[in-house]
């Protein structure tokens, strides 16, 4: 089961207004609440929020591509740097 299907504990305040919340706008048959039927509220009703996460998110990983990219790049040179000097030795 994924995240987004678990069902929600009111373990904090905020869980449980949201939980609160969301199951009286969805009033779902077997009253649980998972988050997401919570991402799903708030996307209709604050999507600004939602966007906000999802640019962030999107530049931590754009930052964690570009971070990757330099450390291969820099593998790749000192991989080449040895293969040189190896080539240079056997000569």
């Amino acid at each position: 089961m994924s995240t987004k299907e678990e069902k929600v504990q009111k373990d904090t305040e905020l869980k449980e207004m949201l939980v609160n919340y969301v199951g009286n706008n969805l009033n779902p048959e077997d009253g649980n609440i998972t988050v997401d039927m919570i991402v799903e509220v708030v996307a209709k009703e604050f999507p600004e929020f939602l966007m906000l996460v999802a640019e962030e998110n999107f530049l931590r990983g754009y930052e964690q591509a570009l971070d990757d990219v330099k450390m291969l790049n820099k593998e790749n040179d000192q991989d080449t740097q040895i293969h040189q000097g190896n080539a240079r030795s056997n000569n």
